[in-house]
């Protein structure tokens, strides 16, 4: 199993920036890949926003490109996604939701984190 904490969220104005973090613990050695997706308005599809896989290969969604950075830091027993925000837009508003792909191909989510781009 692999537990997932997610933090980070919250109101900023646009133009401004935030940083969300993950941080997964349990089986971390089974992580292929670690991710944030978003879901705006609630019931749509959760969309990608950017992935970073054990050989810290980006792929960075072209909406968020130039804007949004992936990074992780791996420690003995966790593993930190960060997701560094900048020059964020009112349509970046969303819940975001962190991902982690281990053991083939098992999907654990994280509860969320709202993000909230007042214009």
């Amino acid at each position: 199993q692999v537990q997932l904490v997610e933090s980070g969220g919250g109101l900023v104005q646009a133009g401004g920036s935030l940083r969300l973090s993950c941080v997964a613990s349990g089986r971390i050695f089974g992580i292929s890949s670690m991710a944030w997706y978003r879901q705006a308005p609630p019931g749509h599809e959760r969309e990608l926003v950017a992935r970073i896989t054990r050989d810290a290969l980006t792929t960075v969604a072209d909406s968020v490109k130039g804007r949004f950075t992936i990074s992780r830091d791996n420690a003995k027993d966790t593993v930190t996604v960060n997701l560094q925000m900048s020059s964020l837009k009112p349509e970046d508003t969303a819940d975001y939701y962190c991902a982690v792909v281990h053991d083939g191909a098992k999907y654990t989510w994280g509860e969320g984190t709202l993000v909230t781009v007042s214009s």
